[in-house]
């Protein structure tokens, strides 16, 4: 029998938690949501990926309201 990961995060790469809260809530409102300047300003997703792939804060905030977020994406 394998042992299942217990973290729910386990397969998913950051670039499709990115694309799924970018396709739910937009930039505008990951902006608000979590205050840093790659959602804020100019946004995409890969000058935000490269940011977020630098910065472990910022990863935890957008994985942790990824997190919040999965029941919201599953409607």
């Amino acid at each position: 029998m394998q042992n299942q990961s217990k973290d729910p995060l386990h397969g998913i790469t950051l670039q499709k938690i990115l694309e799924s809260l970018v396709d739910y809530y937009g930039f505008d409102t990951l902006g608000e949501l979590i205050p840093i300047k790659c959602f804020m300003s100019n946004a995409s997703v890969k000058s935000s990926l490269t940011f977020l792939r630098k910065t472990d804060w910022a990863r935890k905030k957008v994985e942790d309201l990824y997190l919040k977020s999965l029941p919201k994406f599953t409607k």
